[in-house]
């Protein structure tokens, strides 16, 4: 097999197919259109979201036997033709759930304890310690939507802090246990202290945290999102923020980033943007929660075995 690595990813995974007779080909510096001219002779592809695989791509790559996603979203693909084709799908969330969990951790007790307001004003020579007390997260109920990899590895964490942790997740049941509490929508929205979002962006959670789902949280809560950026209407958002339907806010991921989420649009930036960045009440970070050292070899390497358990 031909195999072609559109993005640049761990070298685990190229190493591992080219010591099984894979023919890895680099692509990684071409443009959509030098790729496009190559995949007439291209059995397998790795990607992570550089350019979407639409109907055209689709179209070109007449013996495209797999796709290989290096991470877990899978909105750059289109699915239905993969499917229709009988192109096999891998992605590898597994390889970088326990990246998100902590990161997402990190962010909730940076903004709990005011850690990053305070470690500013202390390089500044400000020493406030009434106006940065804390608040603990022991004994508050966290809702965790989407209950996948990710979901499940910040449910684990959690309940090592004493947190009543519920999941709602629409495609799966009967997953409670001992730390996690298998609930409906309703509940989330009624009984949270904290929400988090663990769900791939599709139609259906595309601005899923707007206007109204603000407005319908039984008290104010915390909200984080290392999903996807669009999963959360950033316009309403703040003003939830600014009405106290939400306490605070933790984004790894914006709805301005690129579709590549090297990067945002820094053109067009709203004030709503402005208003995050000038925010005690927001921790930030550039869609980092899934980019470690440990998970960006793991990604590979999932990715090599799932590969290899196929086509070997």
């Amino acid at each position: 097999m031909n195999v072609l690595f559109i993005d640049t990813v761990h070298p685990a995974l190229w190493q591992d197919l080219t010591k099984n007779g894979f023919n890895c080909i680099d692509g990684t510096y071409w443009d959509r259109d030098e790729v496009l001219d190559a995949l007439n002779d291209v059995q397998g592809i790795v990607i992570r979201s550089k350019f979407k695989i639409d109907e055209e791509f689709l179209e070109k790559a007449k013996d495209l036997r797999f796709i290989a996603r290096s991470g877990s979203g899978l909105e750059n693909i289109n699915r239905e033709l993969t499917e229709k084709k009988g192109i096999k799908v891998f992605n590898s969330p597994e390889g970088n759930c326990d990246a998100v969990a902590e990161h997402a951790m990190g962010m909730l007790l940076s903004l709990f304890t005011n850690l990053i307001r305070s470690d500013r004003e202390v390089r500044e020579g400000h020493w406030y310690r009434e106006e940065n007390r804390g608040i603990e997260l022991g004994g508050k109920t966290v809702g965790i939507i989407g209950y996948g990899h990710t979901g499940q590895a910040f449910a684990k964490r959690l309940s090592s802090f004493g947190c009543e942790v519920l999941a709602y997740d629409k495609f799966k049941s009967d997953f409670g246990s001992d730390h996690v509490k298998e609930v409906s929508y309703e509940d989330i929205l009624e009984k949270s202290d904290i929400i988090s979002f663990h769900v791939p962006l599709t139609e259906e959670t595309r601005y899923i945290a707007d206007r109204r789902f603000f407005s319908q949280s039984r008290k104010a809560v915390y909200l984080i999102n290392t999903s996807r950026g669009e999963v959360v209407n950033t316009e309403h958002l703040v003003e939830a923020l600014k009405g106290g339907l939400i306490m605070g806010a933790c984004l790894d991921v914006l709805e301005y980033e690129k579709s590549s989420f090297e990067n945002i649009d820094h053109k067009n930036l709203p004030d709503s943007f402005k208003y995050l960045t000038e925010s005690d009440q927001v921790v930030l970070s550039p869609h980092i929660a899934g980019w470690t050292f440990e998970s960006y070899e793991r990604l590979s390497t999932v990715l090599a075995t799932k590969i290899l358990g196929e086509f070997k």
